[in-house]
């Protein structure tokens, strides 16, 4: 599974992420207190039964605090046979710590 760096990420919010999904596999009060601009809420742990809110076809950024749940995200989105295009490395935190915008 292909990492992904917060600047690259970036990059893609930057270009309008057509064609993408930021998804944000934290829980619901994390993604509320503050988000990659234009992502999407699916905590990791309902990833498997949501799939179907996902646009096939998509590529899929996968995100969550440091990197671990982001990781386990992507292992069940990529035995559904979803095109996971890559786990952030070092996720909010890093995103954040690094100054970069942030929906609320």
């Amino acid at each position: 599974m292909k990492t992904q760096s917060v600047e690259d990420l970036c990059e893609v919010v930057k270009g309008g992420a057509s064609g993408a999904i930021l998804l944000d596999v934290r829980g619901p009060s994390e993604f509320a207190a503050g988000r990659v601009p234009g992502a999407v809420n699916i905590p990791h742990d309902q990833v498997e039964a949501r799939l179907g809110e996902l646009e096939a076809g998509a590529l899929v950024h996968v995100y969550c605090k440091m990197g671990g749940r982001a990781q386990m995200a992507a292992s069940a989105l990529s035995a559904a046979g979803v095109d996971v295009c890559c786990v952030v490395g070092g996720g909010m935190d890093l995103w954040t710590s690094l100054g970069f915008p942030v929906e609320r």
